[in-house]
């Protein structure tokens, strides 16, 4: 077995293209519920759920019965937008009933970064204006457009190299009132995360979102959402827009919006969306956006949260591991929404130290792009409370070792 994986380790390290000169190199042989397993069968408890992705938890029954049914059905049948398919048609219906009144054509696409680059192009389509605003420290993916929107002066380290980048971008200050001025009658859109994740979790201050939607209305920016990592339960609301009570013109989901599948989507209102059919004809397109199977998953993953209650239970969780862990002395402060929570230890060699006790004691964490000094607690939405004591003891015996 020992050897085996070796094998596989140097496999991995010579042909899969890697991300970074430290993989963590953990060899996963199965899933379930909120744990993962090693080949050794060494159990971690998954803190991180695939940076928000598994929600419905790992092997639900209810996702991996549905992707068997449509696989055996059919997979692609033909490129996004010609065919009806019962998948797609079914969970564009449900999310639309799900989401605020007005957000209810849904156009399916494979990833969250993908759902950026069609809500910035839909944006500048309809308003006819070139320039688009960040947030600092926002983080909505890896490709140009995406990484275009990676707010200064944090994403400089992955944007310079890859320059020339989108002209007329900049970014503001979130949770500051006064930058709202910059958003101008040129601006055609605002992109906002309603909580910061990779900036180490920063929840909207009272009344800056709703002052920020405002001043898009005054100007004629679209206000677009990115609740790529906040969306499908994360935050104690099905969307954190509701959460927080404000109404974006275009919301960006993807990560659990798959149940576990790579899906994504931008969602606006038919009126706004009918403007990519001319003036191009075909104003986006996309081969596998909307993979049958991957609806299929998102459908079922959607329908378990719902039947089940899952989301009602979210914010009592978070809070949960908020009280066990707030009093540690080695935590400086908690930062959360729902089931979404950054640590913060004041301290980045305290934190990569930390990092290494975790595997060892069975944990799987991490930092966040933008705050090297907190780490993320973002485990499936269907944790139990005991789970939750359970790997919140395992967090305080980690501390204790710092």
């Amino acid at each position: 077995m020992k050897t085996q994986n070796n094998i596989l380790r140097k496999q991995f390290l010579a042909h899969v293209g890697q991300t970074s000169p430290s993989p963590q190199l953990i060899t996963v042989d199965r899933a379930e519920g909120v744990y993962f397993y090693t080949p050794e069968d060494k159990q971690y408890f998954d803190l991180i759920s695939g940076v928000s992705v598994s929600n419905v938890g790992h092997g639900n029954s209810a996702v991996v019965d549905a992707v068997c049914r449509q696989a055996q059905d059919y997979m692609h049948i033909m490129v996004y937008g010609e065919m009806v398919e019962r998948p797609q048609v079914e969970y564009a219906t449900l999310i639309s009933s799900l989401l605020p009144e007005g957000l209810d054509s849904v156009y399916f696409l494979n990833s969250g970064a993908e759902a950026v680059e069609g809500a910035l192009k839909l944006a500048k389509r309809y308003t006819g204006r070139t320039e688009m605003v960040s947030m600092r420290r926002a983080y909505h993916g890896s490709t140009h457009g995406a990484m275009s929107m990676m707010g200064f002066p944090e994403g400089e380290e992955w944007k310079n190299a890859f320059r020339p980048l989108l002209p007329d971008c900049k970014a503001i200050e979130f949770n500051n009132f006064t930058d709202l001025e910059q958003i101008s009658s040129r601006t055609a859109c605002v992109l906002c995360e309603p909580v910061q994740g990779e900036a180490g979790v920063r929840p909207p201050v009272d009344g800056y979102l709703q002052a920020l939607r405002r001043r898009c209305s005054e100007v004629g920016a679209l206000l677009i959402f990115d609740e790529i990592q906040t969306g499908m339960g994360r935050t104690g609301e099905m969307f954190a827009m509701t959460k927080y009570g404000v109404t974006p013109d275009i919301v960006c989901l993807a990560k659990a919006f798959g149940g576990g599948m790579p899906l994504g989507a931008f969602v606006s209102s038919k009126e706004i969306m009918d403007c990519l059919q001319s003036n191009p004809v075909l104003g986006h397109i996309t081969t596998f956006g909307g993979h049958p199977v991957c609806c299929a998953a998102g459908l079922a993953a959607a329908r378990y949260l719902i039947d089940n209650s899952v989301v009602e239970e979210v914010e009592s969780k978070g809070a949960l591991y908020e009280s066990l862990l707030e009093k540690h002395p080695q935590v400086v402060e908690i930062r959360r929404s729902g089931l979404l929570l950054a640590v913060e230890l004041g301290s980045s060699e305290k934190l990569y130290k930390l990092m290494d006790i975790f595997i060892e004691k069975g944990i799987l964490s991490d930092w966040f792009l933008y705050c090297d000094t907190a780490f993320r607690i973002s485990p499936p939405l269907t944790i139990t409370t005991e789970e939750v004591c359970q790997s919140a003891e395992l967090i305080s015996q980690a501390l204790n070792c710092l």
